[in-house]
């Protein structure tokens, strides 16, 4: 899939219905029922370390849940844990469980298999939409506009076309740009080669499905909303140590989310992570996804295992 500086109504995303449709919705999230509460899961973009993509199933294990719910609630939080790793060379089953269908809250349980052991357990919380006199939020950091940055793949280029880019750096880089995955991405701040040994345990990015996904169905853009917030999270623990240690092994422990108000999904959204805490082999994460009016989307939370090895480069040249 190919991107490019594509204005809001085009590919990368906004309100006309000719635009091509997410791959997010048309694919990745599009579930193959097999029975009353049973469902079949396709893969679309398989990161490097031939895992499946964390993502990927807490997305569609979001869009099994919701299959199961009325039309007049949505989600407002799910909690999830990985406990295998999943194959990318066979479908996932998914497996929904009512846990309960109350007045306002409704709660859903998903187990995700494969060879006929679970990798994944699931479960999420809907409400009717009520009203509350108590409201408060943070302020969205201010940042620049998604229209004033460049693409990931152009910034990207710019690293690599640096003659000082060391070449364990040149080659991390060139497996980023071989992917295809189906989001596009605005680096806030993106380093410079000289401060790649000095982060903080934080970043910041303007994110979005690529494609036209539209208005409406709120479920969809939670869905995606949930494929999204695992791109790249977890390795905001490791940004501090950058240089220091080669990764050895790194995946999703658990992964929560809280949904706040209604969003677009295909609209650009302010992500914002931090890691305030590493150790014992673990990283937390803490993320925040904000509408590009300032609103609190949704907040994400997730612990991960991290192994590395002692990594001293000597040159950058």
């Amino acid at each position: 899939m190919s991107s490019s500086e594509a204005p809001e109504n085009s590919q990368g995303g906004g309100d006309s219905p000719g635009d091509l449709r997410s791959i997010l919705v048309t694919s990745v999230l599009n579930l193959e029922p097999l029975d009353e509460g049973l469902f079949r899961g396709r893969h679309y973009w398989v990161p490097s370390t031939q895992r499946l993509f964390g993502g990927q199933i807490v997305g569609q294990a979001l869009v099994a849940a919701a299959k199961s719910v009325s039309e007049d609630v949505h989600v407002h939080s799910l909690h999830c844990y990985f406990v295998r790793a999943g194959d990318p060379k066979v479908p996932v089953l998914y497996q929904v469980e009512q846990t309960r269908t109350g007045k306002s809250f409704s709660v859903r349980s998903v187990k995700a298999v494969q060879h006929g052991k679970p990798i994944f357990i699931f479960q999420a919380s809907f409400q009717e939409t009520q009203p509350s006199p108590v409201q408060h939020q943070f302020s969205m950091p201010t940042v620049p506009p998604p229209e004033e940055l460049p693409n990931y793949e152009t910034l990207i280029n710019q690293y690599l076309r640096d003659p000082n880019l060391h070449k364990k750096y040149r080659l991390g880089l060139n497996r980023i740009a071989a992917q295809e995955v189906p989001i596009d991405i605005k680096v806030i701040n993106p380093p410079t080669l000289n401060q790649l040994d000095h982060l903080e345990a934080k970043q910041m990015f303007w994110v979005r499905a690529r494609g036209y996904i539209g208005e409406g169905d709120m479920k969809m853009h939670c869905c995606v909303a949930a494929y999204i917030s695992d791109y790249a999270f977890l390795g905001t623990a490791m940004l501090p140590h950058h240089g220091q240690h080669k990764v050895h092994f790194m995946v999703s422990l658990d992964h929560t989310m809280w949904f706040h108000a209604p969003f677009r999904a295909d609209h650009w959204m302010l992500y914002e992570c931090e890691s305030p805490w590493a150790g014992g082999s673990r990283g937390l994460v803490h993320g925040r996804l904000w509408r590009q009016d300032g609103v609190l989307a949704v907040s994400c939370a997730q612990e991960g295992v991290i192994r590395v090895k002692p990594h001293v480069l000597q040159s950058k040249l």
